[in-house]
């Protein structure tokens, strides 16, 4: 009987320390859970910051980036089409009711140099009164032919081909050469003319 009352004391106590223990151990461990979520929200604040750093030298090497590759095409083409021998064409499009524009194809002095196809956008964009450099090259002085074909899709939506033919004298200095597309109301046709600028 002893023995068994010795045991159950010996329990009971025993029972009661652990509850002490663990009495003591939750003001720690919640204070060390307080420490914790305070250290995780002061890193979580720096991490924020450097975030906002790191973003923003990001956003300004994209931006020296964009500038100097501008610089580096603009240079490209002082260099690869010098003032004095270049010439650029381009397309436009008036109204375009009469005429869907697929593609352009340049000839100059008999030699292909350019076969453009537009995309429903660009054709589009045309329309709503756009300019399209088509072409830019390098010409020596004196006269040149230039051949452009028109390709697209004419009155009542029949395919459409037609050409338009200029001899333009290339003198010193750069030339601007336009291919214009109008709709002739009289005729109810598209007409093709090419023009340079002054």
């Amino acid at each position: 009987m002893t023995k068994i009352f010795i045991s159950l004391v010996t329990t009971t106590l025993l029972a009661f320390s652990l509850a002490a223990v663990a009495q003591d151990a939750d003001p720690v461990r919640a204070g060390t859970t307080a420490e914790k979520a305070t250290a995780a929200g002061a890193d979580e604040a720096r991490s924020r910051q450097d975030f906002r750093a790191i973003d923003q030298e990001v956003q300004t090497l994209k931006k020296e980036v964009l500038d100097l590759n501008r610089d580096l095409f603009l240079l490209e083409e002082e260099l690869l089409f010098p003032a004095n021998s270049q010439v650029a064409f381009f397309v436009s499009l008036d109204v375009g009711e009469y005429f869907n524009l697929d593609s352009v194809n340049i000839k100059i002095d008999g030699k292909e140099v350019a076969n453009y196809l537009y995309t429903a956008r660009e054709a589009d964009a045309l329309m709503r009164g756009g300019v399209h450099r088509v072409h830019m090259a390098n010409l020596k002085t004196g006269e040149h032919e230039l051949v452009a074909v028109f390709v697209g899709k004419g009155p009542n939506v029949r395919d459409y081909r037609r050409g338009a033919t200029m001899t333009f004298d290339k003198g010193i200095g750069a030339k601007y050469v336009e291919l214009e597309i109008t709709d002739s109301v009289k005729k109810q046709q598209p007409e093709f003319a090419i023009k340079e600028w002054e």
